[in-house]
């Protein structure tokens, strides 16, 4: 059995892979809110990058927590097409509860299924990241954990959405954002724990890049498409502001007109 540390980097990669999943959150539950508001392909527009930012979010998370991630008595690499895979995979299954969250009749069936997708995009991403894994050894999992893990990942996914979609209000949207970070760490750190490794050790190279090679570089892109994401949402009109702003607009010009 290897003796794995969660926590080989100190507090630095769960603290900051827990503010990235918090900033990936808040700006994708505030783009589906955005969405509300919108119509047509305004609605369509928002919905995407609500689907990216807590795709790529929870992806960034993933990786910079198991930048921490170390087994005595192996080296880690990681599958880089895995990898790649896990990330699209997370912002796929986001999609779809996002898009379910955003084009339901029924607010309340909308949350349900919205959150279920959330969460399952959540630890689908996850499991799909460990399959990437390369060591000397082979991995499984504690299949109550591994449950256990998944509830957590609905559960908290369907209580953000809640908190952002049926009741309003910007300090409920922080604690929603504040709330979906915890979930998808503590889906994380679940999941982790599910983890048994059986080591075989040899001396060969392992397949596949370092984290600094391929995961840090990545994450650092996907962090800075995050923040500048969230500037532009800041900064861009709420549809309620929009409308104002055009009706004042179409006001200016029959004043000009009849003048």
């Amino acid at each position: 059995m290897g003796h794995m540390d969660h926590f080989s980097a100190g507090w630095v990669t769960p603290v900051l892979s827990y503010a990235m999943a918090c900033v990936g959150s808040a700006l994708g539950l505030r783009c589906t809110v955005r969405a509300l508001e919108a119509d047509g392909a305004s609605k369509r527009n928002w919905l995407l990058l609500a689907s990216l930012a807590i795709g790529s979010g929870i992806w960034t998370m993933h990786f910079i927590a198991m930048m921490g991630f170390s087994v005595d008595g192996t080296p880690i690499r990681f599958d880089v097409p895995i990898t790649v895979l896990s990330l699209l995979m997370a912002v796929a299954v986001v999609a779809a509860g996002v898009f379910t969250a955003g084009y339901g009749r029924s607010r309340v069936m909308s949350v349900l299924l919205g959150g279920l997708g959330a969460g399952l995009g959540v630890a689908a991403m996850h499991y799909t990241g460990m399959a990437a894994l390369n060591l000397h050894g082979e991995v499984d999992y504690d299949p109550m954990l591994v449950i256990a893990s998944v509830a957590i990942a609905v559960v908290a996914a369907t209580a953000a959405l809640t908190l952002t979609l049926i009741v309003r209000g910007p300090v409920l949207a922080t604690a929603a954002a504040l709330v979906m970070g915890l979930a998808v760490s503590s889906m994380h750190y679940t999941a982790m724990y599910a983890v048994n490794i059986s080591l075989a050790p040899s001396s060969a190279a392992l397949p596949g890049a370092t984290a600094t090679e391929f995961i840090f570089p990545l994450a650092v892109l996907l962090g800075s498409f995050l923040f500048l994401a969230a500037a532009y949402v800041a900064l861009s009109p709420t549809g309620k502001r929009h409308e104002s702003a055009a009706a004042a607009q179409l006001l200016r010009e029959v004043e000009l007109t009849t003048a």
